[in-house]
């Protein structure tokens, strides 16, 4: 019988995945990284036993948290990544042309190095995209020194305990507004609302003081379980209220087809059930 892996991060509820073949099994100078195989999701990512992303659904997430921000500014050139140190991220923002250079700022070298023998198909080249300058750092205090000038920060962090957790203060979240461009858009992992909704409110709360537009918007991952997926948009542009027909415009131009974003999907993503809007103080 093959063993099972269980994620208690929520104290009320858990989620199992099968492991059908144990890949890597190691710690870190921050935290314990496992590899395994399941037979629906195909390679799996752990930290510290909770899934940070997997073969099979990660397309999801990277593509929320890229083409949203990126084609609502319409003229995004430098991009700024905190985290995402298996290169999904990266992969997606660098599939459109017309973003010039990508700095992406990981805290633990482990995650990369592993990530590129273990995990290739999320990065898919993209760490050799000359583009790409990968910086390992602490990403609050790289924010904090930045000259920034970036036309969209995505914050792709873990959850807000242990090295995550310097990520969702107000203190980061004002360092990412002035690192901005004019009307540049940070956008952020926010978790599961219906399972971590006090995480939603204090960013929205640190998002409503900083930022002209404040809000978040949803998707659904298989296995961050629970509901919907929250991510914290902010800025002082209005790209929010950009026309569906010119982020189509926009995708068709970038010329590669996404498999879970589409414009009708990113205007949709804005409209919160109440459970959530109510979140928003």
């Amino acid at each position: 019988m093959s063993d099972w892996t269980r994620e208690n991060l929520h104290p009320d509820y858990a989620q199992s995945l099968r492991v059908d073949e144990m890949l890597y099994d190691s710690k870190t100078d921050h935290q314990r990284l496992k590899v395994f195989t399941n037979g629906t999701f195909g390679r799996v990512l752990t930290l510290d036993d909770v899934v940070q992303t997997t073969e099979g659904d990660n397309f999801i997430y990277h593509e929320m948290l890229t083409h949203v921000p990126i084609l609502a500014h319409g003229m995004a050139r430098r991009v700024l990544i905190i985290g995402g140190g298996d290169g999904g991220m990266a992969r997606e923002v660098l599939r459109h042309d017309s973003v010039g250079h990508v700095t992406m700022v990981e805290i633990d070298a482990g995650v990369v190095d592993f990530s590129r023998e273990y995990l290739p198909m999320l990065s898919a080249g993209a760490f050799e995209d000359p583009r790409l300058e990968l910086v390992i750092a602490d990403g609050a205090e790289f924010i904090r020194q930045t000259k920034g000038g970036y036309d969209v920060i995505i914050v792709d962090s873990t959850d807000p305990i242990g090295p995550g957790e310097v990520l969702f203060t107000e203190t980061f979240y004002g360092h990412a507004k002035r690192a901005l461009a004019e009307d540049g858009i940070l956008v952020t992992q926010n978790g599961v609302p219906f399972l971590q909704g006090e995480e939603l409110t204090n960013t929205m709360r640190a998002f409503r003081a900083l930022f002209a537009d404040a809000t978040c918007y949803l998707a659904t991952i298989p296995t961050y379980a629970g509901g919907p997926m929250a991510f914290g948009w902010g800025t002082d542009g209005t790209a929010r209220n950009t026309p569906l027909d010119v982020l189509q415009g926009r995708l068709d131009a970038a010329g590669f087809a996404p498999d879970y974003y589409t414009p009708e999907v990113h205007k949709a993503a804005f409209a919160l059930p109440g459970y959530v809007r109510r979140l928003i103080p």
